[in-house]
């Protein structure tokens, strides 16, 4: 990769030795702890002071941040409730609902019951009733002149003219039933056809209204989870930072005293999301984005200053292929910001740099703008930097 120790040309491409790159930091890592005791920049009982302001204004932010945690939790432990309560009348408006389909259908199916009965009768009889009624038609209006030349007994012919006139009425009553029947029992399953339809419509409204409310309770569920953990590591950090401010504390009383006073800094972790800027200026490159970059790049006036975003010790001040003018601060427990592309570096290796205090001047980036290249290691390993810097 070609060498960006001379950085003049705005437009000039990153091309770094990733492997070298990283050899060197670990290198720089492991060496850095050797200069922690070298020059300040301010008082020691001044910058201690710093360091207790700092360390009181980030708790307060932590305990605020706790507070509304708890706030948020109960509020969501409150939906959560009248979801659940919610999901039992849901399910209970389903077993109703189940149950009115489970009777329409049985009523569909007695009623569907009847008329293959009733249909099956009439096939059977259809027979007969053609006979006579093709028999009735032959007599014609002339039946009782028929009826009365076709019986040989005379004194049958009233008795065969009252029963031909029984079968025929019967004939006529059978078949009103009969059509009767098949009307009623029609206009009964289009009813309950029609019922079924509406109770399936709203037994999927229910099912639908039971699901939402499943996924909106789980979603809850999965908030209160994500709660818990926060204010798990809410405590945790809290708990770091005021073992720090305890040692500041002493660290003030030793030098009240002129007794020889311990180092005093501030822990790391407990400032993700609340570290200010490196610089004033726009992000014209993410972390990641479009391409392996482990930092972030911020475009801003030439010369302006590039401040520490935490306290810590110098453990690299100089050029870097690949990243120009390169400044590493150390601020314990493997954890280290760098600041490349720079102008000109103010700080030398070894030395202790405090919060807000300029590292260096922006330079010419890669995106062809004036500005700095930040990187963010925790662990020793890259993270985005946007999700420790303060948000705008």
């Amino acid at each position: 990769m070609a060498s960006r120790s001379s950085r003049k040309k705005p437009g000039s491409t990153r091309r770094t030795p990733r492997i070298l790159f990283s050899a060197f930091v670990s290198a720089i890592f492991a060496i850095s702890a050797v200069f922690s005791g070298l020059a300040q920049t301010l008082p020691e009982r001044a910058r201690t002071e710093a360091l207790a302001r700092r360390a009181a204004e980030r708790l307060q932010a932590l305990q605020r941040e706790a507070d509304r945690l708890t706030s948020d939790e109960r509020t969501l432990l409150g939906d959560l409730r009248k979801l659940e309560i919610e999901r039992q009348i849901k399910a209970e408006e389903l077993k109703r609902v189940d149950a009115d389909v489970a009777r329409v259908q049985t009523e569909l199916e007695e009623s569907s019951a009847r008329m293959n009965a009733l249909q099956a009768s009439a096939t059977a009889e259809i027979p007969e009733l053609q006979q006579r009624l093709v028999e009735i038609y032959k007599l014609g209006q002339a039946r009782y002149l028929r009826l009365l030349l076709s019986t040989p007994d005379l004194r049958r012919l009233g008795q065969s003219t009252r029963t031909v006139a029984a079968l025929a009425k019967l004939d006529r009553d059978r078949v009103a039933s009969h059509a009767t029947t098949l009307a009623a029992l029609k206009k009964e399953r289009q009813a309950l056809a029609a019922r079924g339809a509406e109770l399936a419509t709203l037994r999927a409204g229910v099912q639908k209204a039971q699901a939402a409310a499943q996924r909106a309770a789980q979603a809850k569920t999965d908030l209160i989870r994500d709660i818990d953990k926060r204010r798990d590591l809410n405590a945790q950090l809290s708990s770091e930072l005021q073992a720090a401010q305890q040692k500041i504390q002493s660290t003030l009383r030793d030098l009240a005293t002129g007794a020889p006073a311990a180092d005093a800094q501030l822990p790391f972790r407990p400032f993700r999301g609340a570290l200010d800027w490196p610089m004033n200026g726009s992000v014209v490159r993410r972390f990641g984005r479009g391409s392996a970059s482990n930092g972030i790049e911020i475009a801003a006036a030439e010369g302006a200053s590039a401040l520490a975003v935490h306290d810590g010790v110098v453990a690299f001040a100089g050029p870097f292929s690949g990243f120009g003018n390169l400044v590493i601060v150390d601020h314990g427990s493997q954890n280290f910001t760098l600041y490349g592309d720079l102008l000109e570096i103010g700080v030398k290796k070894g030395g202790r740099i405090d919060h807000g205090q300029p590292v260096g001047t922006a330079g010419p980036i890669p995106s062809g703008s004036d500005g700095i290249y930040f990187e963010l290691r925790v662990d020793g390993q890259p993270v985005d930097p946007l999700q420790w810097l303060k948000r705008r």
